[in-house]
Formats: C-alpha cells, structure tokens, sequence
C-alpha cells in the first residue's frame, strides 16, 4: 500500500483557509455508485467526544463535523458529558447531523446491569423519542470464571432482557468487538442465532481487530448480514493500536474486502486519539480515506 506523502500530509494540516479539508470532503462526496460505500455521505464520526485535545463542547463539535462534510454521528462519552446531552441533540439538530447511535459500557462493577449513567442515557433516549442504536460492549470481568458455554448463556439472558428495553423505545442493539470474550465475532454470532436478528445487529471496528487480519474475508462474509456499522482504522501488524488510514499496511485489502462482500451500511471514521485536535485527525483519515479509495478495484 502507498502511504501519505510528506508533502500531502503537511498541506491536508493548514486549517487556516480548510482548503485541503473542502477539496477532499469534496473529492468523497462525488462518489460513483460502485464506491459510495465509502462516500462522506455514508460515513460516521465515531470516538470524537472524549478523544479530543481541544475538548469542543456539543456546538463546537457538530459546527467542526458539519464543516468536514459528516452527516452521521456515533456519540460515545465520560460521565462528565452526560449533563450536556440535550445540548449535543439540539447542536446535532442545528447542523443537519444524525444521531447514528450511542455507545454504552457494561461494567462488572455496576450494582445493576446497565449501572447508573447508562440507565441515566437510556432514559434520556427514552425522553426525547430518539430512534437510534445503542452499540455495547461489556467489561471483561462481566464474564469472569465462566465456561464458554455459562458466558453465553449469561450474555443471552441479559442481552435478551435489554434487548426488549431497546426494542420498545425504537432503539436497535449493536454488539460491539471491544476485546475479549464478548468481542469475539464467532460469539456475538451465537449470541445472534439465540436471540435471533430482531432490534439485534453488530458493529465491527478494525482497531479491536489486529489479531483478525487474516481471517478477516471469512469474518466479514459470515456477519454481513448483521452488521450495523464497520468502523475503519489504519491497520499495521506490528505498528500501533490506532493509525491514520492510508499509513497502515493492511486496511486498503480489508476495505477491498468490505467492497467486495456486498455490505451496504454505514461506515465509521474514528478520532481516538485523546492527545490531538480530533479534527486533525478526522482531517487526515478523510484524506487518507480518499487515497485509499482510488486504490480499491
């Protein structure tokens, strides 16, 4: 794969005339019906709210996703932004952005299942009549000392439970691959097949991934049909956990994989870097996204 030139990367940087950021958000947003899977219009900004050095509030947020061409937002958050969630929906609103889904954790700690911010966020859902994805994962403590078989059944009985929460609000679960037991493709498949597809879906992110590279094409051809979202990411064997894309060595074949399998869905473009303006770094994933996509076949 080409990496991002010097050059290219340091002129995609000048964000004093977004001369670079409007070119490339242009450049996405004139795709062809063969390649409109990776179109600005069909992506999702994901990992912004607490991964962003700058800390933008839910206006700044929205004004800097709107000037980047996004119409998709997945909101993740800290218990400290929780407060500020009737402004984030009313800035979503204000720029034309919609509220894909929302991201909840599942501690093993918690007193009750959901614990008390996520029932706090689900109820302020539930408030606002919003008819969106809830995409979760759980704590990896949530299934310890269990056998395969008693975490299955364990994550049935509870996942089955919210589901029906979920279902009732308008609201559709996202199983999401965030490491372990849980975030084992094969897993969410059977937790699938027992609760069936109904409210019920997956989100696939290639930065809990690393170690799937290789069976990637068999992952992506047997969750197909359930995936909701697939979140992309700069993917190297033996570099760091998240990369720009475009510098990785491996992510340009499993974009080819996703193009090639069929799947229609949205598509995430990442911040998640909590060191860096989290618009840089969606600056230079949407230019890397562009490279990559004159080199799908």
């Amino acid at each position: 794969m080409k990496s991002l030139s010097l050059y290219g990367l340091a002129s995609l940087l000048i964000f004093a005339g977004c001369t670079s950021q409007t070119d490339t958000r242009n450049q996405l947003a004139t795709a062809s019906p063969s390649d409109s899977l990776f179109a600005v219009s069909n992506l999702v900004a994901w990992c912004i709210v607490p991964f962003d050095s700058v800390k933008r509030g839910p206006a700044a947020r929205a004004t800097m996703m709107k000037e980047l061409g996004f119409t998709k937002f997945a909101y993740d958050w800290r218990e400290e932004h929780l407060p500020t969630f009737d402004q984030e929906l009313q800035a979503l609103e204000n720029n034309d952005i919609t509220l894909q889904a929302v991201w909840m954790y599942i501690n093993k700690d918690s007193a009750s299942f959901l614990g008390k911010d996520n029932e706090q966020l689900l109820a302020d859902i539930a408030a606002h009549n919003l008819h969106t994805e809830i995409w979760f994962s759980f704590d990896a403590g949530f299934f310890e000392g269990l056998s395969d078989d008693e975490k299955l059944n364990r994550a049935v009985t509870y996942i089955g439970d919210f589901r029906d929460r979920a279902k009732a609000m308008g609201c559709t679960l996202g199983l999401y691959n965030h490491g372990d037991w849980f975030g084992n493709p094969d897993n969410q498949l059977k937790i699938i097949n027992a609760l069936g597809d109904d409210h019920l879906g997956m989100v696939y992110n290639f930065h809990h991934a690393h170690e799937q590279i290789d069976q990637f094409p068999d992952i992506m051809n047997k969750i197909k049909d359930h995936l909701l979202c697939i979140n992309l990411d700069g993917m190297s064997r033996t570099g760091e956990k998240i990369m720009i894309l475009g510098q990785g060595e491996e992510e340009l074949a499993m974009m080819q994989t996703i193009k090639d399998s069929g799947y229609h869905g949205p598509v995430g473009i990442i911040g998640h870097q909590d060191t860096k303006d989290v618009k840089q770094v969606l600056t230079q994933n949407l230019a890397g996204l562009q490279q990559l996509r004159g080199e799908l076949k």
